[in-house]
């Protein structure tokens, strides 16, 4: 032990190791700490200059250290050891947190003890799984005043659940409302999330999602930028179609029916933008989720990190839901698995389709998918997989449909890539569709672009 205590010495105060000249009534604030942190060991005898001064190890010093402990509430139990003139307490982390001193809430941070003021133990309880964003009633939002009907029924419809019980028995039952203290029966976070009335947008800009289209590697020039703000199910189903829009789609010609293919395997997007909303830190109000999109990646970013309890052995296999009722609901709406398998789901996609896995970033307070583009310098709507260069002509005019409906607008350039014809050959067939109204022509002459639809407005 003397071995142990002079490493110990040497090394100093440190995130799990404390000196204490003696032991004053100020040890319940270190032991709070520990418990409230990752749990550590408190060394009575030894000055703040390292040096072993001993401490009164007799069984009345003993007892009197054991009724300062018993001071932290709720109990927790410790052991307490001798070694020569030093008293070794040896503090666990907390299972039942946060634990209090008489003097306050106490955290551990680096080779200090901190007194948390009130945001620090709000902001202690929200890590902590304490507090819950889902199930906070906000009674500034009443079911009848701020109710989204047309996303409810959506959302039954997806959910496969009948539409038999009241309104308000079934939001109660899926824990998106509940009675305010008022009475009123008020809207959960989770039900605002899925359910509120979207003409009230200022207040839950924080939960939307915003699309970015980058020029180049940086992000420098935006070309094309979406800012998301419907409900759950709506900005992540939106947040696909912007990225089906702006990556590249190939065609594989094989036999004489064509199959499209979207550069990055549309499962693996959808697992990532649905991860992102459903596990964002929904306190934090800084910052969105991210879905940007450069020349050679995509990255989706959503605050809060990997929700607590998630290690680098358990990662890819554990599921915790740092939002259960959201995790909840989109799991019955069929959006996820609830099973730990998205991250490997998201893998297998990438590797089925012969890219690279995906990069998980996942320090910090961002968790970061990052997709790599497979050639990067290519251009849209190419043949492959066959000898073939051509789509065949009754399949034109729906490869065009295809490519406009993924992408917005194309112009002329970008058919003849995709057609595999003369620019004259396919300036026939566009002018024929926007002929027959089955796409829009804007624009004149070098500045001529098609849309899938008649319009007079820039679907972009």
């Amino acid at each position: 032990m003397i071995t142990d205590i002079e490493m110990i010495l040497s090394k100093g105060e440190s995130y799990t190791v404390e000196f204490k000249e003696s032991a004053d009534k100020s040890i319940s604030d270190e032991v709070c700490a520990f418990a409230n942190a990752s749990g550590g060991k408190i060394y009575v005898g030894i000055s703040d200059e390292n040096k072993i001064i001993g401490a009164d190890t007799s069984n009345s010093a003993r007892s009197r250290l054991q009724d300062t402990i018993n001071k932290v509430e709720p109990h927790l139990s410790i052991k307490m050891e001798v070694h020569d003139n030093i008293i070794v307490v040896d503090v666990p982390e907390g299972t039942n947190k946060p634990y209090s001193s008489p003097n306050g809430f106490f955290l551990r941070s680096g080779p200090n003890s901190q007194k948390l003021d009130r945001n620090g133990i709000i902001e202690f309880l929200q890590t902590e799984g304490k507090i819950i964003y889902d199930y906070i009633i906000d009674d500034n939002y009443l079911i009848d005043d701020n109710f989204n009907d047309t996303e409810y029924q959506r959302f039954l419809k997806k959910a496969k659940i009948s539409n038999v019980l009241p309104r308000e028995v079934m939001l109660k039952n899926l824990d998106c409302a509940d009675d305010a203290s008022n009475g009123a029966l008020c809207f959960t976070n989770a039900g605002l999330l899925f359910f509120r009335d979207n003409s009230e947008n200022v207040r839950f800009d924080f939960c939307h999602v915003v699309c970015v289209l980058y020029k180049g590697t940086d992000k420098v020039y935006i070309i094309d930028a979406k800012h998301l703000n419907g409900s759950i199910m709506q900005n992540i189903d939106d947040a696909i179609v912007f990225l089906k829009r702006n990556l590249r789609l190939s065609y594989e010609i094989k036999t004489a029916r064509r199959k499209s293919i979207l550069e990055i395997p549309e499962d693996a997007l959808r697992e990532a933008v649905t991860n992102a909303v459903c596990h964002r830190d929904n306190f934090e109000k800084g910052a969105r989720v991210m879905v940007e999109i450069f020349d050679d990646r995509v990255e989706i970013t959503n605050p809060g990190g990997a929700p607590k309890g998630i290690t680098k052995e358990n990662f890819g296999t554990t599921s915790i839901a740092r939002n259960p009722v959201v995790a909840s609901l989109l799991h019955r709406a069929d959006y996820i698995e609830r099973m730990g398998t998205g991250i490997n789901r998201m893998i297998d996609a990438m590797l089925a389709a012969g890219l690279k896995k995906p990069i998980f970033q996942t320090e910090g307070y961002f968790f970061k998918v990052v997709f790599e583009r497979p050639n990067p310098n290519a251009d849209a709507g190419t043949a492959i997989g066959s000898d073939r260069t051509a789509i065949e002509p009754g399949d034109r005019e729906s490869a065009v449909l295809d490519y406009l409906k993924l992408h917005g607008k194309g112009k002329s350039a970008d058919f003849t890539k995709l057609l595999g014809l003369s620019a004259q050959r396919v300036r026939e067939i566009l002018q024929e569709m926007a002929g027959s109204g089955l796409i829009g022509k804007h624009g004149d002459k070098r500045h001529t672009y098609y849309t899938a639809k008649v319009s007079n407005i820039d679907l972009l």
